[in-house]
């Protein structure tokens, strides 16, 4: 029988495709122009009314945590966590690695833009990078970066078991969009490219090019069709408890890709999220307001399948990172997290 034997988290914010340089001055500038904004009480905002809106303790709280020193030492934390969890990934010896992310209009767009969907294809393709211009900004340098370096790829997918599971869900009254293949020129995901690209592929024993992934994509992002907290943690129950009627003998793992809060860091809510995910706290999960989960938060959402998931094993590492990277404190709550790998 099919096991789930270790699940992950881990966020995939462009933060961590930048260079020290970019932490320490590129955000700086383009957080004054994220569109993207709401407030700790879920509220759109702007750059400059986060700013008006600071007191002059966290005025003076923003000066100390955004110097280029301070910057310099969260990327390198960054780093060490990444590499950390690259290496316990590749120490669980999966058979396959469900990963599950959220789409922001890569496949597809809010013309038609399922709250769930579960890619059974053979394989699943990043595409390589697009050749850099005179005066590309270095974001889109960063962004480029979780694209293949020179040719396009074909990932493995475990496409029986990806197909049982839509069939299965289905079957408990969960619509689930079905993807047996990509367009021509599309490519998997952020979410999915980070995990592959950073993840997978670094450090000793990199298993990208072998370790069969199950896509599972969650509109988190765009209103007004982005399934609830509650759903979200129903699906993690609904796939722990499929996941061991498999009947082939594998060894399975799941990763949440994205979050924890961003564009505006909010501790309290990450903290929140984190407490009840070590405590198993579904009933908390369950109830969190969806208006704090918009934006960047909204991949919260990600993390919630992924805890109800692994609600028999227990989170064993976790680093935290509040990724603050401006004056109006934006940024995105870092967070990178290992469940106990069962033998």
């Amino acid at each position: 029988m099919a096991r789930l034997v270790a699940a992950f988290g881990s966020s995939h914010s462009i933060m961590l495709v930048s260079q020290r340089e970019d932490w320490q001055h590129g955000f700086r500038r383009i957080d004054t122009k994220n569109p993207h904004l709401f407030d700790k009480a879920g509220n759109k905002t702007t750059y400059e009314t986060l700013l008006e809106n600071m007191s002059a303790d966290e005025r003076l709280d923003a000066d100390s945590k955004t110097t280029p020193a301070k910057l310099g030492e969260l990327y390198d934390q960054a780093e060490v966590a990444m590499d950390h969890l690259g290496e316990r990934i590749a120490a669980a010896q999966l058979d396959v690695l469900l990963i599950v992310g959220d789409d922001q209009t890569e496949l597809f767009r809010t013309s038609n833009n399922p709250a769930f969907a579960i890619y059974y294809g053979a394989s699943i393709r990043n595409t390589a990078r697009e050749p850099a211009a005179p005066g590309d900004a270095w974001v889109k340098s960063a962004r480029m970066w979780r694209h293949e370096p020179e040719v396009d790829r074909e990932y493995p997918v475990k496409s029986d078991l990806a197909e049982w599971l839509i069939r299965q869900l289905c079957d408990r009254d969960f619509d689930i969009t079905a993807m047996d293949g990509l367009e021509r020129g599309q490519s998997e995901g952020h979410a999915f490219q980070f995990i592959h690209r950073r993840l997978l592929n670094g450090g000793p024993g990199g298993n990208a090019g072998t370790l069969a992934v199950i896509p599972i994509i969650l509109n988190t992002f765009d209103p007004p069709n982005q399934p609830t907290p509650k759903r979200c943690v129903a699906l993690g129950a609904a796939l722990r408890e499929l996941i061991a009627q498999w009947p082939q003998d594998l060894r399975v793992g799941v990763i949440a890709s994205g979050g924890l809060s961003h564009f505006v860091v909010d501790e309290a809510l990450d903290q929140k999220i984190i407490t009840a995910i070590r405590n198993k706290d579904s009933a908390t999960l369950a109830a969190l307001d969806p208006k704090h989960l918009q934006a960047g938060s909204s991949e919260i959402r990600n993390w919630l399948v992924v805890g109800e998931m692994a609600r028999e094993l227990d989170v064993e590492w976790l680093d935290y990172i509040p990724g603050y990277r401006s004056a109006a404190l934006t940024g995105t709550g870092l967070c990178f997290a290992a469940w106990k790998t069962l033998p």
